[in-house]
């Protein structure tokens, strides 16, 4: 499995070591290597053994992921925008048993659009709120189940350009599902 370094390099792009993250714009000293710990660590006001808060893991997942593009591989962005679509269009209440099933229907769907792509909004145009803003603005569960949600659904309206896409996948998920 390819970690995140490697698939930048075979994505073609240069990974800043300084300042902030070169994906984002989070207020980091190393780059995307400090966005990727603050995001890796989750955010200490939330329990996410608690089952009432997987929701907000599955948002922080997909918003970092979208921001982040090109240290993930090319069929990430149909997952994690789908994800959000099905969760803010269609109000799914999103589980850990839904995301191989996602998965498989993404595996179905490919297979015939081998040169469908999701092209990024510009870096840096990703949605306003970053991993930093989270771990520094948010004093309490609430709070950051708040910002956590804004997050998400700032970085899916950035994408607004394929929500047509994904909403294609998604229905053709819920009908087999």
């Amino acid at each position: 499995m390819q970690n995140y370094i490697d698939l930048a390099k075979k994505n073609g792009v240069i990974l800043l070591d300084t300042g902030k993250c070169q994906f984002c714009g989070a207020n980091t000293q190393r780059g995307i290597h400090e966005c990727l710990e603050i995001f890796n660590l989750g955010f200490q006001e939330l329990d996410f053994s608690s089952i009432e808060n997987h929701i907000y893991r599955f948002l922080i997942v997909d918003a970092h992921a979208l921001q982040h593009p090109e240290i993930h591989g090319r069929w990430n962005n149909h997952f994690h925008l789908s994800r959000l679509h099905l969760i803010f269009k269609y109000d799914i209440k999103w589980t850990y048993k839904l995301s191989p099933k996602l998965s498989d229907y993404l595996n179905r769907y490919k297979a015939n659009r081998q040169n469908e792509y999701l092209i990024p909004p510009e870096i840096l145009k990703r949605g306003n709120i970053t991993t930093t803003d989270i771990k520094e603005k948010s004093t309490n569960e609430t709070e950051c189940r708040d910002l956590i949600r804004e997050w998400a659904l700032d970085v899916y309206d950035k994408w607004s350009n394929y929500h047509g896409v994904v909403d294609e996948i998604a229905k053709g998920f819920l009908n087999r599902k």
